[in-house]
């Protein structure tokens, strides 16, 4: 039984193939956006498609799902039609398309499928109407009346002028020697067409349209007896010209072609591939200051980066963008590729000026504005993009803005515009020395920077890096924005100013008179040298107001037990460094004295043991300080929590007595428990 079984596996597998290959192969894009127009337009009858079209234009799209939702094409709003699907007819008196469209040869079918002009110049010609109507297998990419009619008059004229020639050999241009089906047209895939074999360029996008050297389909599929026809919208011409060779050829492209030539990325541009060009016109090199084209047209680098930005992975008909997406540069940087009506968008400005122009190794699109990445510009000029033009104004006023805009590598650690509401610094030698601690003495990335790394500044500081859960910081100062990283130097958007460490924690607390009396009580417990030598400490220093409200014969009696006031003071010191910015909502900091502090953040309110701290983040070279004015009490210090602990204990021993009350034994039982509860009352 087993073995036969097998053998009829086997001969299964013989015949069908592996049951693996039984459900088909994949669906292509386009096949999936139109099995989701059918699944949409179902409860309209049997082969009933759901068709977007963009309100005021004759422009239709089968739907995908977003688009369903968002009832949008390029950002212009669109009504759903119901239509049928390709392929198949309505039959009068009854619900849907229930028929299949009858198939008759290519040139009859052009007229099914609302391609009548293609079949008007088919009959012009001499030879071509009985090619279409005899033997063989044929597709043709046939442009819908529409696209004949909006082909400019002196290149119809030109056409129907030489019937025999140019119209005949541009229709032959559409047309492919076999039957091509959507679910072979493969993306920046190459069709050799019936005139002179020359190539047509298929792009399949992921969002299921179609194009044919920037034309797109329109309804695909259309089976006839000797092949298929593709409705398009546009009329497709030869291509015979690489992307640099429209360089060259292009009058509005001179600086480009001088830019293109001193990069050496014109081997790139004649080679082989299927590339997109945003092609920086003439006039976008003009909006440019001189100073910053100069400066980037005689650093091949930054040349290199800024030509890159302009050249996408792929190529990418005007067509195939319905929404924004997100496209990746051959520099390395992600465009926002989008559109608004008729309007090509980048980075959301519509700046294509002529759109869809083919070349061999991809399309070319012109834009009237030049996309300068990152990696070529100077910190002076990443700073001017960002929310830190404050800053820079103070480091102009400091004459320190060379340090921007030279060759040097550096990091600018540049406070947001908002540290300043309240009024900006006056320039003096000290806040001249503070500017330069704001510029670290390397071209840094925050990904590579770690817990306890050390930074160098112009100023001569040194400044520490902390890594937390949820923030990153460089002395009490955390990023708040993703770095720039330009042609020399790194952009790092800070939350406030830094303040750099000015000596220990002792130090720090003997130079301020708010401390005095903590001063003198960290000398009578003997913990001087501890917060003096090197280390990391946070550290919640009582003021002298917190001190004073303690009542004077508690305050005597603290100060005279060495022991036990070390062991408080050690309470108010964290065994790490932790800035205001690293707190998140709570965290729980192991003291010195051996049980945590619980601190936490609410609206840029600091707290410690739910107290409030009047100062944060005053930076030392062994720790960090917060003025508290309260004196904190280690919780076996707290009355009101040891009574909670008894109440919560006597609770628990009462739920056993209880439990146990249930037994038939209770009175041997409950006697140890009660004994147990006397026992933990007594101490």
């Amino acid at each position: 039984m087993a073995l036969l079984v097998r053998l009829l596996t086997l001969a299964l597998t013989l015949v069908l193939g592996p049951v693996a290959t039984l459900a088909g192969p994949a669906k292509s894009p386009y096949q999936l956006v139109l099995q989701h127009s059918r699944l949409r337009g179902r409860q309209h009858g049997p082969n009933v498609c759901a068709v977007q079209k963009v309100i005021g234009t004759n422009k239709k799209y089968f739907t995908n799902c977003k688009q369903w939702y968002q009832r949008k094409i390029c950002g212009k709003p669109t009504v759903i039609s119901y239509e049928c699907c390709p392929g198949y007819e309505k039959v009068p008196g009854e619900k849907g398309c229930p028929a299949a469209l009858p198939l008759s040869n290519l040139y009859e079918t052009l007229g099914v499928v609302g391609s009548t002009t293609t079949q008007l110049y088919t009959d012009r010609t001499e030879k071509l109407r009985p090619e279409m109507e005899g033997p063989g297998s044929f597709t043709i990419f046939a442009p819908s009346n529409e696209a004949w009619a909006s082909l400019p008059a002196e290149v119809l004229d030109s056409l129907v002028s030489n019937v025999n020639i140019e119209l005949l050999n541009a229709l032959r241009y559409h047309m492919v020697d076999r039957r091509v089906l959507t679910d072979e047209l493969k993306h920046g895939m190459a069709l050799t067409s019936m005139y002179q074999n020359s190539n047509i360029q298929i792009h399949h996008y992921p969002n299921g349209i179609v194009t044919v050297n920037c034309a797109r389909l329109l309804k695909a599929d259309h089976h006839a007896t000797n092949g298929v026809v593709h409705l398009i919208d546009k009329v497709i011409s030869t291509i015979t010209n690489n992307i640099q060779q429209i360089i060259e050829i292009e009058d509005t492209f001179e600086t480009l072609r001088a830019a293109v030539a001193a990069s050496g990325l014109n081997t790139l541009l004649e080679g082989e591939g299927q590339f997109t060009l945003l092609a920086p016109t003439n006039e976008a090199f003009e909006k440019i200051p001189a100073e910053t084209l100069n400066r980037i047209l005689g650093d091949p680098e930054a040349l290199k980066d800024l030509l890159n930005n302009h050249i996408l992975k792929s190529a990418m008909c005007a067509e195939a963008i319905v929404a924004g997406l997100s496209m990746e540069t051959l520099e390395g940087t992600t465009l926002e590729v989008g559109c608004s009506g008729d309007m090509l968008t980048i980075n959301g400005k519509a700046v294509i000026s002529n759109k869809d122009i083919l070349a061999t190794n991809g399309v070319i699109h012109f834009i009237d504005e030049l996309l300068i990445p990152d990696s070529a510009k100077t910190l002076l000029e990443l700073a001017a993009e960002s929310d830190v033009s404050t800053a820079v104004d103070l480091l102009r006023q400091a004459g320190l803005s060379t340090h921007l805009s030279g060759k040097e590598h550096l990091t600018f650690l540049a406070p947001l515009n908002s540290v300043f509401k309240d009024g900006t610094p006056h320039i003096d030698a000290q806040m001249k020395t503070l500017l330069l601690n704001h510029i670290v003495k390397e071209k840094l990335a925050s990904k590579y920077l770690y817990h306890g790394q050390t930074l160098d500044t112009l100023g001569g500081k040194k400044l520490r890096v902390f890594v937390y859960r949820n923030s990153l910081c460089i002395e009490n100062s955390c990023i708040a924005a993703h770095d720039k990283r330009g042609r020399y130097g790194t952009l790092f958007t800070m939350d406030r100013m830094l303040t750099p460490p000015m000596g220990t924690v002792m130090d720090v607390l003997k130079g301020d008179n708010r401390f005095s009396m903590l001063v003198a009580a960290i000398q009578s417990a003997g913990l001087t040298e501890t917060l003096n030598r090197e280390g990391v400490y946070t550290v919640f220093a009582p003021t002298n107001e917190a001190f004073q409200a303690i009542p004077p014969e508690e305050l005597n009696k603290l100060l005279g037990n060495a022991k036990e006031l070390a062991n408080i003071l050690k309470y108010h010191i964290g065994d790490e460094i932790l800035v205001s910015g690293g707190i998140g909502a709570l965290v729980r900091l192991k003291s010195l004295q051996g049980d945590k502090l619980e601190v936490s953040s609410k609206n840029n309110v600091v707290n410690v043991n739910k107290e409030p701290v009047a100062e944060t983040d005053i930076m030392a070279t062994n720790g960090v300080v917060y003025a508290i004015n309260s004196v904190l009490q280690p919780p076996a210090n707290r009355p009101q929590e040891r009574g909670d602990e008894l109440a919560d204990s006597a609770l628990e021993i009462f739920k056993q007595a209880s439990a146990f009350s249930r037994s038939a034994q209770r009175s041997v039982r409950l006697a140890p428990v009660y004994q147990r509860l006397l026992e933990r009352m007594k101490h």
